[in-house]
């Protein structure tokens, strides 16, 4: 059922205006995006909405029901075009490389591995189409019971400079990102990652709000075991703690998460790249409207925008 009522139409194009007003201040040099498949899977009613909002940047996971590494070629030029016409550029590609256990060093697990790089090169592929130089990638899950050992880590750093290795001589960035449930879920641990893995097209996708779900005081704690200069790409959203200690996504702002203190940071340490409003959060009164995920991602864009409002 769509619910997009005519105080909905209203309220849009109040963001809207609010974002071009944000647009023509000072700090209109700080690239907001949002992941395209948080407002719809499909590409031509995300990038309207980009484009609508004033929003110049996308982040591209899944396009019209599959991961964008699971689509044809001719699919992602398609989405390419769609972007291009309205004035979208995609900051980074997202894809699953490395997020699946570490596979183990059998012929079974050879093939699961082999099965990782033929998925690096799709990615790849597909990034040079969207006229992306960044990849959003993982560095393994951790399997049922598993904690992380100076073993795994060891294979994962070799891993990983091998991904750096390939992905060099197309140009490509490869940005981890931090993941709960991964090996690197927190900044700390981005942190330590970066001290051994010194490929120079090797960074991070920065998410504070999965560092605080997995325990860490993201901000500043977390941030500043990180090299600045090594952060490729930043997610933000907002999170807050239920009453038995879990963490829940919030609309940006009504949370715990102190966003305007880390965009701060971000600029002051020299941080040029671009920011993803990536929200989870879905809006209560919208439960089994299927437009949830545009409109929790406009009320959570309003926020967002306050938010840089302040920075």
């Amino acid at each position: 059922m769509n619910r997009f009522t005519r105080r909905e139409a209203l309220a849009a194009s109040a963001l809207a205006w609010f974002a071009r007003r944000v647009g023509a201040l000072p700090l209109a040099d700080i690239k907001l995006g949002v992941t395209s498949d948080e407002i719809d899977e499909d590409v031509l009613s995300a990038a309207t909405f980009l484009a609508d909002h004033g929003l110049k940047w996308a982040e591209v996971r899944n396009i019209w029901g599959k991961y964008n590494t699971e689509q044809p070629v001719d699919k992602v030029r398609e989405a390419r075009a769609i972007f291009d016409e309205r004035g979208i550029q995609v900051s980074i590609e997202g894809t699953g490389f490395f997020k699946v256990p570490l596979p183990a060093e059998t012929p079974e697990g050879q093939k699961k591995l082999d099965d990782q790089w033929a998925l690096l090169d799709r990615s790849m592929e597909r990034a040079k189409l969207f006229g992306a130089r960044k990849l959003r990638i993982f560095t393994f899950m951790l399997a049922r019971g598993e904690t992380p050992s100076e073993k795994s880590y060891a294979r994962i750093d070799e891993l990983l400079r091998e991904a750096a290795r390939r992905a060099k001589s197309g140009g490509f960035l490869l940005a981890v990102e931090n993941i709960g449930g991964g090996h690197v879920a927190t900044g700390a641990q981005a942190g330590e990652l970066l001290k051994r893995v010194k490929e120079d097209n090797v960074g991070i996708t920065w998410d504070p709000n999965n560092a605080g779900q997995s325990g860490e005081k993201s901000f500043p704690d977390g941030y500043r075991k990180l090299d600045a200069a090594r952060i490729f790409h930043v997610h933000l959203r907002d999170y807050v703690h239920t009453a038995d200690g879990r963490v829940e996504w919030a609309n940006v702002g009504t949370g715990e998460f102190d966003n305007v203190s880390q965009i701060r940071a971000l600029r002051k340490d020299g941080y040029t790249g671009t920011f993803t409003l990536e929200t989870h959060w879905r809006d209560p009164k919208y439960k089994g409207d299927p437009h949830v995920a545009r409109y929790s991602t406009e009320t959570s864009l309003k926020g967002m925008l306050q938010v840089i409002g302040k920075v």
